[in-house]
């Protein structure tokens, strides 16, 4: 399985376990709001929280052994609009090392160019 399956699998179910053997000891996250950076204790305090953001049409892009480009529809649960997530993946001895998103977000009423 790749990591970056496995990595969503594991936020999906919630298993905190699972993600702390995919995310690396000295992991860095850079997400795309509020100028942070997380630590994996952030992201599975974060994971393993009631109101972890939940996600759709996860798609990978792009994954080798060093790098991985996901994408997918994030919802979260104090009533901010759903997001387009990309993520891009840095990987080191199997697990990610580094993770940065970008995003956009999307409305009831959001359509895409050319869309009527």
């Amino acid at each position: 399985m790749s990591i970056i399956s496995a990595y969503n699998e594991a936020w999906e179910k919630g298993d905190v376990a699972a993600l702390a053997e995919i995310i690396h000891d000295d992991c860095v996250f850079n997400p795309h709001v509020g100028g942070i950076t997380m630590s994996k204790s952030d992201i599975l305090g974060f994971a393993g929280g009631d109101g972890a953001p939940r996600s759709e049409n996860e798609r990978i892009l792009f994954e080798n052994d060093e790098v991985g480009v996901a994408h997918s529809i994030v919802h979260f649960s104090n009533d901010s609009a759903s997001e387009a997530v990309m993520s891009f993946m840095k990987f080191k001895d199997g697990k990610i090392i580094l993770m940065e998103t970008g995003a956009t977000p999307l409305s009831d009423d959001y359509k895409l160019v050319g869309q009527e």
